[in-house]
């Protein structure tokens, strides 16, 4: 499956970072990047419920593909919320579908950094996109 630009970005930065503290690194700056959610959209109909942290998340299907918008109170699940979004925006439904998050994590090199938390954390922020998706 081809991947959007964004990831593909994301993947040459990270595999290029010379070990995890770069990476940090990395991964704080990309969720410095990460648009501010209006506070209007920061409701609890918008929050990523089975996540330790706050998350909230915004999307919307623009002809044919879901553009996402998400915040969190934590910078380093900022980070991977962002690197998340790099992976799934400008995806189809289909395509959204067929997102394997530990593969994407796997190839950013992050995925032993993932604490179990913030895995199931990343996976209700992908399920809650499914199910936008699914309306």
């Amino acid at each position: 499956m081809s991947l959007p630009a964004d990831a593909i970005t994301a993947v040459e930065t990270f595999q290029a970072a010379a070990g995890w503290e770069q990476r940090a690194r990395l991964l704080m700056q990309w969720g410095e990047r990460l648009p501010a959610l209006s506070d209007a959209d920061k409701t609890d109909a918008n929050r990523v419920h089975g996540c330790e942290s706050q998350v909230w998340l915004v999307g919307a299907l623009q002809d044919g593909h879901w553009q996402f918008a998400a915040s969190s109170d934590a910078r380093l699940i900022r980070g991977l919320v962002a690197l998340l979004l790099a992976r799934v925006n400008g995806l189809s439904t289909e395509a959204l579908q067929q997102v394997d998050l530990p593969d994407w994590f796997d190839q950013l090199g992050l995925s032993r950094q993932l604490s179990p938390s913030r895995s199931n954390g990343l996976n209700a922020v992908l399920q809650r996109m499914r199910s936008l998706s699914d309306v």
